[in-house]
């Protein structure tokens, strides 16, 4: 079980925009804002998650880094659709539209949208339809 997860972003307040929109369509909000001196690093830094558990960080605290891949587990096709839609409307990129990839296994469906740096953020159900 994962507990938690960070990644670096280039400008924390624009990628909050993006990822209020992008992970309130899947139930998850910001629910923590650490800044300035408080963060190991300086900068800002933002927790999503779920009641008062904060279980996915952004801050601009440190260097972007390459290549981030991170996957969130959702009850329902009809999410991953809304995650991906609300992805493109908050000013992210296609990186692979709602769809069934039988490659990871036969109910594997996900979508994907590289945020406002580049990342690779997904979505995905593994229930049957």
């Amino acid at each position: 079980m994962i507990d938690h997860i960070g990644f670096a972003v280039a400008d924390a307040n624009r990628s909050r925009s993006f990822y209020d929109a992008l992970l309130g369509a899947i139930g998850i909000r910001m629910i923590m804002e650490i800044a300035g001196e408080v963060t190991e690093s300086g900068g800002t830094a933002f927790g999503y998650g779920h009641a008062d558990k904060p279980y996915f960080w952004i801050g601009d605290n440190e260097r972007v880094g390459e290549g981030t891949h991170i996957a969130f587990a959702v009850e329902s096709r009809a999410l991953v659709d809304a995650f991906h839609a609300a992805g493109l409307a908050a000013g992210g990129k296609d990186h692979g539209a709602p769809g069934v990839r039988p490659h990871y296994h036969a109910h594997y469906y996900a979508a994907f949208i590289l945020d406002p740096d580049g990342m690779n953020i997904e979505a995905v159900c593994h229930a049957p339809e």
